[in-house]
């Protein structure tokens, strides 16, 4: 297999927010961006104290009314510059969206970047680190690949080692898997939890995730699966589980509905209870 003719990861944008978990997140991307000879960029997005949750994701001009939270910004900007630098690191950059809709430029920039580094939703600290939706906000309107980090990680945990893709034969779960393929190559051990009918159906000739695979010089243990909704992404975290996976791959499914985003169950359920990296594409 011709590893030149994969996608390459050359940029990488992460989102920090003054919080832990946000040096977390810079530290996993710092170490994704060595390994893979990346360009690595930092852009702050966190809601400021009392701010109203819904205008962070608000299409309107109010969201520019928004006020930085400058203690949290600090604390990013402090542990993006205080990286210590190796021999041949590409250098890296970070992008001040200080006093502009920072949701907003963040989409953006997003556009630019092969990889994003995204984190998990923490529903226990509501008004702290990101708005209210930012994760599902940013796959959603960029259709970008994103590594999402669990809020509890070692930043020196395994990566990609053992892969579990969700598979339900969606546009979303093939985008996904084709940002995936940098890991696949790379991975001891590749699992698939297929829903489709085709994991039903033997003899018919046609293509399926394991062919297709295969074809990428892949060789996939399968697993049939049959949920839908919320049980789907249950049983994605449960198999993870069971056989050791260090990464998740899925889509995301959902649509932005005037200013909400519409989460699919399967979605929300991994976004909310996650213990893994998971990396999602709409």
């Amino acid at each position: 297999m011709n590893l030149a003719l994969v996608q390459p990861i050359r940029s990488m944008l992460v989102h920090l927010d003054g919080t832990d978990a946000g040096a977390t997140r810079l530290a996993v991307a710092r170490r994704l961006a060595q390994q893979r000879d990346a360009t690595l960029c930092a852009l702050f997005v966190a809601s400021p104290p009392d701010w109203p949750m819904q205008l962070a994701l608000s299409e309107s001009p109010a969201a520019l009314l928004q006020t930085t939270d400058w203690a949290a910004l600090e604390r990013a900007k402090s542990a993006f510059d205080d990286m210590p630098t190796q021999p041949g690191e590409r250098p890296r950059r970070w992008i001040d969206g200080s006093g502009t809709d920072a949701v907003a430029l963040f989409r953006e920039q997003a556009l630019y970047a092969d990889l994003l580094v995204l984190g998990q939703p923490d529903l226990a600290q509501a008004g702290v680190g990101a708005p209210a939706g930012f994760a599902a906000s940013v796959l959603i309107h960029t259709g970008k690949p994103a590594l999402v980090v669990p809020l509890a990680m070692s930043p020196a945990r395994t990566l990609g080692r053992q892969v579990l893709i969700g598979w339900n034969g969606s546009p979303e779960s093939a985008h996904a898997v084709a940002a995936a393929l940098p890991w696949l190559h790379a991975a001891k051990h590749v699992h698939v939890l297929d829903a489709t009918e085709a994991s039903r159906e033997n003899g018919t000739g046609g293509l399926d995730i394991g062919q297709h695979l295969a074809w990428h010089g892949v060789e996939p243990e399968l697993h049939a699966g049959g949920h839908d909704g919320a049980d789907a992404g249950r049983d994605l975290l449960s198999l993870a589980a069971e056989v050791g996976a260090d990464l998740l791959v899925m889509g995301c499914y959902g649509h932005s509905r005037t200013r909400e985003i519409m989460l699919g169950g399967a979605s929300q359920t991994v976004l909310r209870e996650m213990t893994l990296p998971v990396l999602m594409a709409h």
